[in-house]
């Protein structure tokens, strides 16, 4: 699935001069993506809102200093991704996201599978280390080549393969693990 857009670089260009409505613009037309990279890497609303408004305030201070037009969604997207690092350093502590379901029962037959599923998916996702997210998001939510994920982080191609091999084997192994034995009260697991 791919996510990329292209932006206008006469926008780029204006905004790279100080025009504040060029870069309004841009704001606009890759917020959403890289809204749902933070989320996808940080996986919670709040943590990705935050890194998305540090990564934005940062983007307009150094984009006068932003080389190439061209490259403009690359260079946001190393910068949003820093900050997802800074953001996920800030918050050891991750929040669970609950949302209320209602009480008529479900709209399709069982949905409870698919439910479990992703919650199992999830606490799988979250044990990956936030870089390893950050390789992994890019490259299979935005459908970046390799090489050009490690060129958006800065890391050597190699480091990009390695982190997206640890991921997936990560994912792998925790979706395949047996489930731990619950205990009940009084008697050992």
């Amino acid at each position: 699935m791919t996510q990329r857009s292209r932006v206008d670089r006469d926008l780029v260009e204006r905004a790279r001069r100080g025009d504040r409505e060029a870069f309004t613009v841009l704001v606009h037309q890759v917020s959403d993506v890289l809204f749902a990279v933070a989320y996808r890497i940080l996986r919670d609303s709040g943590l990705a809102e935050d890194a998305l408004q540090n990564a934005l305030v940062l983007a307009w201070r150094r984009l006068p200093h932003l080389r190439d037009a061209d490259r403009f969604e690359a260079w946001v997207h190393r910068i949003l991704v820093h900050a997802c690092y800074d953001e996920s350093q800030r918050s050891r502590s991750w929040t669970a996201n609950v949302r209320v379901l209602p009480l008529e029962g479900p709209s399709t037959p069982d949905g409870s599978a698919a439910v479990a599923d992703r919650d199992e998916l999830e606490r799988a996702f979250r044990r990956l280390s936030v870089e390893q997210r950050a390789v992994f998001v890019l490259h299979h939510y935005l459908g970046l080549p390799l090489v050009e994920v490690a060129d958006m982080l800065g890391i050597p191609a190699g480091t990009a393969r390695s982190r997206l091999h640890y991921a997936i084997a990560g994912l792998r192994d925790a979706l395949t693990a047996e489930p731990e034995p619950i205990a009940r009260e009084g008697q050992p697991a």
